[in-house]
């Protein structure tokens, strides 16, 4: 790191004494700019206190019925299932349109230009920031498969960050052969921004169940109505879904609502301290659940899959925010208390990885949907 630096400096100092690089002295000043977010730092997924974990052959996902831990990469190649095929009947999308005007939970919020976040002195694990009301439009799509019927009940998975339409084309083909069930997919987009003190991150970083309230309540509704569907009340019908902190958002509404929801899907989870404002029964965020959380309370009825890259996000800034240390926590806790779970690291993968998701949710959403009744008519 020091090595860097000094390369850097002398660069830098180079850059400076060169003429053909002096500054014009009656250029207007620029704005001072932000050091580039050093690179994470590749991890070993057989680091010691990391849990034991099968290494797969390359280019091979994890077995659809078995719980566990498995190791997979470095080569992503994209399933069968995640390209249109011909013959496979193709759903509907209906499009959605959420004004924050209109809600009761979420009116909007952003953060105060050049306030932040910035760590509370006198807390490095707390975050000093300032906000201001915002509005914002959001978009629910809806994916409906040519199997429904109209008129029934019918089970369900809701994802952050929408639209998915990787989710939708995968749907389309693993419904058509019988492998989940015949399901319709809600696609939220977020209301804006990211991390501490916006809209995206109060939805989905707040240890509550105020933002699945807010899908039950204000979401679903509109849904039935305006895509013409009905969607089942049975927890066990009812998936979740997200990466980064729309998967810590996934987790934290079947956690806070088992009642609503019982299967969940995550990308590179942000189970590490991203919570604001601070919340003093889990001041460490979504790091509670692999720290109190999960192992102090009785196992839930949750079934989850989760995936990790070898090179996903990692900070310094204090002890809770290192996201493959906080997923393979997540996988020591959950096998502990007994859960239905599989935790998949992704060797040569980074945040949310493209590839990596492109090579495994079909096998994810099988996974998950393990146990529900698929009609195979």
């Amino acid at each position: 790191m020091i090595r860097l630096f000094n390369i850097a400096f002398l660069i830098s100092l180079t850059m400076g004494l060169h003429p053909a690089m002096a500054q014009d002295p009656q250029a207007a000043p620029k704005a001072p700019q932000r050091a580039p977010r050093p690179a994470p730092p590749t991890r070993d997924p057989n680091t010691p206190g990391y849990v034991t974990a099968k290494d797969l052959a390359d280019g091979e996902n994890a077995p659809v019925k078995q719980d566990g831990n498995f190791i997979l990469g470095p080569t992503h190649n994209p399933a069968p299932e995640m390209t249109v095929q011909e013959g496979v009947p193709q759903g509907t999308v209906v499009t959605i349109t959420m004004e924050s005007a209109d809600s009761k939970f979420y009116p909007g919020i952003a953060r105060e230009a050049n306030t932040g976040p910035r760590p509370d002195p006198a807390d490095p694990t707390r975050m000093l920031i300032t906000t201001h009301p915002a509005p914002y439009s959001r978009t629910v799509t809806v994916y409906v498969p040519k199997q429904y019927v109209p008129g029934t009940a019918a089970p369900f998975i809701v994802g952050a960050d929408g639209p998915d339409k990787l989710l939708f084309t995968a749907l389309d083909n693993l419904i058509a052969q019988h492998r989940v069930p015949v399901m319709i997919a809600v696609s939220i987009k977020n209301g804006g921004s990211d991390a501490q003190g916006s809209e995206r991150g109060l939805e989905y970083d707040t240890m509550s169940g105020l933002y699945a309230e807010f899908v039950e309540k204000e979401v679903l509704p509109l849904v039935e109505k305006q895509a013409n569907v009905k969607l089942t009340k049975d927890p066990e019908g009812r998936a979740t879904m997200g990466g980064s902190s729309g998967g810590s958002c996934a987790l934290i509404m079947a956690w806070y609502h088992p009642e609503l929801y019982h299967r969940v899907l995550t990308y590179s989870g942000t189970y590490v301290n991203q919570q604001w404002p601070v919340n003093a029964e889990t001041p460490h965020g979504a790091w509670e659940f692999h720290e109190h959380l999960i192992p102090n309370s009785p196992a839930k009825p949750i079934r989850i899959w989760m995936e990790v890259g070898d090179r996903d996000n990692s900070s310094i800034r204090d002890n809770y925010h290192d996201w493959v240390l906080a997923n393979e926590n997540m996988a020591k806790v959950l096998a502990a208390k007994g859960y239905h779970y599989q935790f998949v690291f992704a060797r040569n993968a980074g945040h949310t990885d493209g590839a990596v998701k492109r090579q495994t949710l079909p096998e994810a959403l099988e996974y998950v949907w393990q146990g529900y009744p698929i009609a195979k008519n």
